[in-house]
């Protein structure tokens, strides 16, 4: 599936159209939201077995927001419902795609600890930590050179989780392919991603401030305007999401409708 290229003016109007979906509904929003994350918690909670059953069964339930944003953005009405449609529909796909990423995490953990990981760490938990100071430094140099791999691998994962589970959903995309074709959008559209991501840090900034409050807003804001990024760059017949949002930002190299859905 070819992605589109958009220019950095983008980064904005899918916050913007994120806000647009979530003001249709606001309080459901909040509480889906909320019990999503709570979900998430109690699962990764049980012992043992709970953080990776977390990740396995994210994009079932990150789907089922998903589900909502695309109710909202053809004028049906957002239901607590919308939490549980991962579960219905290509769930074992959504599983799938949570168990590749569980091991591409797994991956990049094994190849920090191989890159100079594991020599910080047994000093670090050596009850007779290491007093030769070449020895010490050493271990942090490659744990330096271990921290920075670990960072661009993760970047990379991060890009090919980005609109995977979206592409699952709604593109009927193979976990693998969805993970591929992810990955190039992101790569396509680094410059308009980067300006969603600063954007989005200063509102975490300003959600924080009044004892994480604004986090209740913030976080349906998040899922709402992801989904907007996946509609611009993946494009349907219907070209747009929100399109009465798009009325004060037009993002270069997509046209904004000037009518509504």
């Amino acid at each position: 599936m070819e992605a589109k290229k958009l220019g950095a003016g983008s980064g904005w109007l899918w916050i913007k159209q994120g806000i647009y979906l979530f003001k249709k509904s606001p309080i459901l929003w909040v509480v889906l939201t909320a019990i999503a994350i709570i979900g998430v918690i109690v699962i990764a909670s049980i012992p043992v077995v709970g953080d990776p059953l977390a990740t396995l069964l994210f994009p079932v339930i990150f789907s089922g927001l998903l589900w909502g944003c695309h109710a909202l953005e053809h004028d049906e009405e957002l239901e607590l419902a919308h939490l549980f449609a991962g579960f219905q529909r290509n769930t074992h796909q959504l599983v799938a795609l949570g168990g590749l990423n569980l091991v591409g995490q797994l991956l990049i953990f094994g190849v920090m600890m191989l890159t100079g990981g594991a020599a910080l760490v047994d000093i670090l938990m050596n009850n007779s930590p290491a007093e030769d100071p070449a020895v010490i430094a050493q271990a942090t140099t490659g744990a330096g050179f271990a921290i920075l791999l670990g960072f661009t691998l993760f970047s990379v994962l991060l890009m090919a989780t980005q609109f995977a589970p979206m592409l699952v959903t709604f593109n009927k995309l193979s976990p693998i392919a969805a993970l591929k074709a992810s990955l190039r959008s992101c790569w396509r559209n680094l410059i308009p991603l980067a300006v969603y991501g600063a954007m989005m840090l200063l509102f975490a900034i300003a959600a924080s401030l009044p004892m994480m409050l604004g986090w209740f807003i913030l976080l349906p804001i998040m899922i709402t305007s992801i989904y907007a990024a996946y509609r611009g760059i993946f494009p349907t017949a219907e070209e747009t999401v929100a399109p009465t949002a798009t009325d004060a930002v037009t993002a270069p190299e997509q046209e904004a409708p000037k009518d509504s859905q």
